[in-house]
């Protein structure tokens, strides 16, 4: 006989209602609770009894998750879900970390044919993809955060993306309705590469030229930066505060820049959102807790989770692909105020 959700539940201390809370992503269950959950699932090998039957036929059932840059806690969010929901359709997920010199669609080629894998996620990285990479790749793939080019065959592969260029405009447009005209921005930008944050950028400049407010690249700070994160923050908005004495507020491509250049404007002397107003891109739980909480872009994580699991699983089906837009939402907390 195999496992059990009583089994689940006694390996991991709980309830048989809070592991299926979990297992179906509803309800509340506190992180450890949930740890403690897919741990005994892992363990134990539990598989749904609908599943189990799907199992049949010799077919490889791990899929590999593939992230640049996996302790991006945007990511972090995204990644539990997507486990979850993987083991209860009956399949196993790998995950890997691909570093910024790695080429992921290399290493994912390389993977499926060593590993014999049966689908691929690609979270985070370039819009720079081919026809030739995914025919190439012979598995169906979901690109999580990012898509490719116009020209790619659609029906190739899926993808779930939020439009970064209109939600960076929200940022901007919401700091310009507070009375703010020198806006600085923290990106970090490759060259010409299209990523999630160089189309953020682009946002950032269609709205400060759509409300007739000329674009300062003293405001930018420097181009074709791999660094990213906490320190990243706090240098670029050092550098920022010492070119330009009248900023008054400024955008990030992510939380944890907001975060990092939060304390650089503190050690500055300034008071936020009295003296500077920030705010971040993402949502990720660290900025919630920050004082004051942080003004931010959130991206539903957990929805765009799910969508890539239900694309991946509807391309297994030899269904079709699918191209997925979600919208975020702007988050007011307490980190922008009227000018002054």
């Amino acid at each position: 006989m195999g496992t059990t959700i009583k089994d689940i539940a006694n390996a991991a201390g709980v309830g048989i209602s809070t592991v299926s809370r979990v297992l179906n992503n509803s309800g509340s269950a506190s992180n450890d609770v949930k740890e403690r959950v897919m741990k005994a699932v892992r363990e134990l090998n539990y598989v749904p009894n609908d599943s189990a039957r799907n199992l049949k036929g010799g077919k490889s059932k791990t899929i590999m998750l593939l992230a640049k840059s996996i302790t991006n806690p945007f990511f972090q969010k995204m990644i539990p879900v997507i486990e979850r929901q993987t083991l209860l359709m009956g399949y196993n997920l790998d995950i890997r970390n691909v570093n910024h010199t790695e080429n992921e669609m290399e290493i994912a080629r390389k993977e499926v044919k060593n590993h014999n894998l049966c689908g691929i996620i690609l979270v985070g990285g370039t819009f720079g993809y081919s026809d030739e990479d995914f025919e190439m790749l012979k598995v169906p793939c979901v690109l999580l955060t990012i898509t490719a080019a116009e020209h790619v065959d659609k029906s190739l592969y899926s993808s779930v993306i939020i439009d970064d260029v209109a939600e960076m405009k929200k940022s901007v447009e919401y700091l310009i309705s507070l009375g703010h005209r020198r806006i600085g921005c923290i990106v970090n930008k490759y060259g010409d590469i299209v990523t999630p944050n160089s189309l953020r950028f682009q946002g950032y400049v269609q709205a400060l030229e759509e409300h007739g407010i000329e674009y300062d690249p003293a405001l930018v700070t420097p181009h074709n930066i791999v660094n990213s994160g906490y320190e990243f923050g706090f240098h670029s908005m050092k550098n920022l505060l010492e070119k330009n004495k009248d900023m008054t507020a400024v955008v990030t491509m992510a939380d944890v820049m907001a975060i990092g250049a939060a304390k650089a404007a503190l050690m500055e002397g300034l008071r936020i959102p009295e003296d500077m107003s920030i705010i971040g891109f993402d949502g990720v739980e660290e900025a919630e807790y920050y004082n004051p909480a942080l003004d931010t872009i959130m991206q539903p994580a957990q929805q765009m989770a799910q969508q890539t699991v239900d694309a991946l699983m509807e391309m297994l089906r030899g269904g079709q692909s699918s191209h997925i837009v979600l919208e975020a939402t702007l988050t007011r907390r307490g980190t922008c105020a009227e000018r002054r």
